[in-house]
């Protein structure tokens, strides 16, 4: 008669402590890696500073008289005329401007301004997040706002 021999394995045990493990890993991994500004934020804050702009443009056309957008880089936040509430974007944003150097206010903070026309100052703002970004572009000659990848 012959002996089986003896099976070869991982222990109910082994398997479980080696999945512990992983998991650990795992979770302190996804608690340390830096969290930037999730797709939809992103996007939704670049179309919430293409709005705010196309006010400003109809706010300067229907009043005769300039409409400014203010950007605070620093604070994530932004106003414009015909509306002095602060519009805060999501945690994890980076704002960049390019506009006139007559519109920059200090290097955290400046504007894009519409005139009664409709054209403007023109100028660019760069909402990113990680290497992720969106360009909201403002055409001077005829103030059209289009936002970009």
């Amino acid at each position: 008669m012959s002996r089986l021999p003896a099976a070869r394995g991982f222990s109910l045990l082994e398997l479980i402590l080696v999945l512990a493990i992983g998991a650990g890993v795992f979770v302190i991994v996804l608690g340390v890696a830096p969290r930037g500004a999730s797709s939809a934020d992103l996007k939704a804050s670049a179309r919430a500073l293409a709005s705010g702009l196309r006010q400003a443009q109809s706010t300067a056309m229907a009043t005769r008289r300039d409409a400014v957008l203010t950007v605070d880089m620093e604070s994530r936040e932004f106003k414009f005329t015909g509306d002095a509430r602060p519009h805060t974007l999501p945690q994890g944003i980076e704002l960049k401007l390019l506009t006139s150097q007559t519109e920059v206010e200090s290097e955290r903070k400046g504007a894009i301004r519409f005139y009664a026309d409709g054209s403007s100052t023109g100028g660019r703002i760069t909402v990113a997040s990680g290497e992720r970004h969106y360009f909201v572009d403002v055409d001077w000659l005829t103030g059209r706002v289009a936002i970009n990848e």
